[in-house]
């Protein structure tokens, strides 16, 4: 029954992303089955979907048990025994539940980024795929669960395809190499990488893509420096090496946690030469990397991440006003699932229709009716059972075709 699709979340709308750990399953030895099995057999469910993301915990499930406070309460416990009984009540209010339809609503609303942190990623969709071969593969799920997977994505793929809510990059990162591809720079030209950490790490996925090979990686972190530096077929150096490096330079891209500027005007004047190129700086740092002054005297064009946030928030806006458009597929989508799932409850009860009805007619010709049977001659017997056959093979198909013909009235 579409009623009893559950969802129980925990996201970043009602709860600060740190916190979202105690919500987590924990993963002992990289497997968490016995967890999850723990879980769904503790508050009796019939299937299960875990889904866990950077600003997201779901528990997506099938059971025919009411949510309400003593069920969270239990729930909750499940998931993490260290909840104090006496903070439960405070720890509901961070929580959201969606039953039947609205579960159905919410979950393709999630898959097609409508509830994510930044509207229009598409990485959402396959966390979701993720998550539910996952928990197939530990025997988690269900028909019930694998049908609304199945049509989930359907609903996604729509969204994508026939809305421009992820058209026009909002992540800092994605804004700047698009600058930088826009840019005078080529391929060819020679980068610097100030820093090692997560944002320089995904610069350089994004420049291996492109095709950059020319690059020089300067950080704190020699041994940070030499991982991301193989990785990219890159040359690495410590960061105090930067004041003497003789190599040259097309472009800088920085991003440390140094509370001052790194590369100061006399730093830039060492690295720059006798060179009188254009340049360009994309300076992903806060506080700034690179000394905005250096502008003032050097041929070179400065990308920082307050005009990269201003971006983001302008496409961000964008993507926003297409979202409106994006719940009318979405709710089409719901509408249609509806229909699917009553249709596949029909089916699954009629399933054993066929030998039912087998059943019966064994039990009419060799137990009921068996003496009288005797008593007739060869041609009628055989007249009966051909009469009896046809009947069966008609009683099968009149309520498989009641079945379609009611589905379609709805």
């Amino acid at each position: 029954m579409i009623d009893q699709y559950k969802i129980i979340t925990i996201t970043h709308h009602d709860l600060n992303v740190n916190e979202l750990e105690r919500f987590v399953v924990k993963e002992e030895d990289g497997d968490n089955l016995s967890k999850l099995e723990e879980i769904k057999a503790a508050n009796g469910l019939k299937e299960l979907q875990y889904l866990s993301t950077c600003n997201r915990v779901m528990y997506f499930f099938y059971t025919p048990h009411v949510i309400n406070d003593e069920f969270l309460t239990t729930f909750l416990l499940s998931i993490n025994p260290d909840f104090k009984q006496d903070k439960l009540s405070n720890l509901k209010k961070f929580i959201r539940v969606f039953e039947g339809q609205k579960a159905i609503q919410h979950f393709f609303a999630v898959s097609s980024s409508l509830d994510s942190l930044v509207i229009g990623e598409r990485e959402i969709l396959r966390q979701c795929k993720d998550s539910y071969n996952a928990n197939a593969g530990l025997g988690l799920t269900g028909d019930n669960l694998r049908l609304v997977n199945e049509y989930m994505i359907m609903a996604a793929k729509d969204v994508y395809s026939n809305t421009r809510i992820g058209e026009k990059p909002v992540s800092i990162v994605s804004l700047a190499i698009q600058k930088l591809l826009k840019s005078f720079i080529k391929p060819t030209d020679r980068l610097l990488l100030i820093g090692a950490g997560e944002t320089i790490e995904l610069v350089s996925k994004f420049l291996s893509k492109h095709s950059f090979s020319n690059i020089s990686i300067f950080n704190r972190s020699i041994d940070n420096a030499e991982k991301l530096s193989k990785q990219l077929g890159a040359d690495a150096f410590h960061l105090s090496e930067l004041g003497t490096y003789s190599g040259g330079f097309d472009c800088i891209i920085a991003c440390t946690g140094a509370t001052e500027a790194i590369v100061t005007p006399e730093i830039y004047e060492s690295l720059v030469r006798s060179d009188k190129d254009q340049k360009l700086v994309i300076d992903l740092a806060v506080p700034n990397n690179v000394d905005r002054s250096i502008s003032e005297k050097q041929h070179v064009e400065i990308i920082d991440i307050e005009n990269l946030r201003e971006l983001a928030e302008d496409n961000l806006r964008f993507r926003k006003t297409e979202v409106s458009d994006a719940e009318r597929i979405v709710s089409n989508h719901v509408e249609t699932f509806v229909d699917i799932h009553r249709q596949r409850q029909i089916e699954k009860s009629l399933s054993s229709l066929p030998e039912e009805i087998k059943a019966v007619k064994e039990r009419a010709l060799h137990k009921v009716y068996s003496k009288q049977l005797e008593e007739l001659d060869e041609p009628t017997k055989a007249l009966i059972n051909d009469m009896m056959a046809y009947m069966e093979k008609k009683c099968v198909g009149i309520p498989m075709k009641l079945a379609k013909s009611n589905q379609q009235d709805y």
